[in-house]
């Protein structure tokens, strides 16, 4: 930080088990990443390359050295994963992770409808490997899971190898555990916090309300996903209440 100030909430260090940013990069050409590290990089835990973008990336390589020479670890996207798993090419995406050194992957099921015995073996299989982030829920608007499932579907993948559970909301914030206005369902959430620890959760929360619900309801080192990278900066302030949007709540 540039300068003293008092009474701020205590933020985990890097690298961090919570409160951790994920960045979501849908895009970024090399010198915006560059100047993306020097601006955030220092509030950036992990990015992840956005659903199956990293297959038309231009200079995916180079990308991907200078995250890592930043000490900040990337993943493609869940929906690579599944792109791949309905072509039958299992096999062939291992061997993508390893062409590219990945040491973190995402394993999802909200594109395509496999069993979730199955989701949890290749859970359990890329585990033995990389660290494994799962995401729960789906794409699809019309799909809206109870309360007992979500908790059930995360425990099971936590079980089976998962470091962190993603909760599914799109990079838009307007499905899975949200409305299609964007609004929290707070019951849904209420519910799988009685079951599942919220350090083991990344809740994916693109739009600033969102964020500011979870840091009210969680505290200043509740994980949050799909940021985008020039939201980073206004985020770290949210969890250090010194924007308005959570000015009073740690004083």
């Amino acid at each position: 930080m540039n300068y003293q100030m008092n009474n701020l909430p205590e933020r985990a260090v890097k690298p961090r088990n919570g409160g951790i940013t994920m960045v979501m990069d849908k895009g970024l050409s090399l010198r915006q990443v560059e100047d993306f590290i020097e601006v955030a990089g220092t509030h950036t835990d992990i990015v992840k390359l956005g659903w199956a973008t990293s297959f038309v990336t231009p200079k995916l390589q180079e990308k991907l050295d200078i995250y890592r020479s930043a000490g900040i670890p990337v993943y493609f996207g869940g929906t690579l994963f599944e792109a791949f798993l309905i072509r039958n090419q299992f096999d062939d995406y291992c061997r993508i992770l390893d062409k590219y050194k990945m040491e973190h992957v995402e394993v999802s099921d909200g594109s395509i409808e496999i069993e979730h015995e199955l989701k949890c073996e290749y859970i359990r299989k890329l585990s033995r490997q990389v660290t494994v982030i799962s995401e729960v829920g789906s794409k699809d608007v019309q799909k809206i899971f109870a309360p007992y499932k979500w908790i059930k579907l995360m425990k099971a993948e936590i079980e089976a190898g998962s470091w962190k559970v993603i909760a599914e909301a799109r990079e838009s914030g307007n499905v899975g555990i949200y409305r299609d206005s964007g609004e929290v369902r707070q019951g849904l959430v209420d519910e799988i916090l009685t079951q599942i620890p919220e350090e083991t959760i990344i809740w994916e929360a693109p739009q600033k309300a969102q964020q500011v619900w979870f840091i009210k309801l969680i505290g200043a080192n509740v994980n949050l996903g799909n940021i985008a990278p020039a939201e980073v900066i206004p985020l770290e302030t949210l969890r250090l209440g010194i924007r308005s949007d959570t000015f009073d709540h740690f004083l």
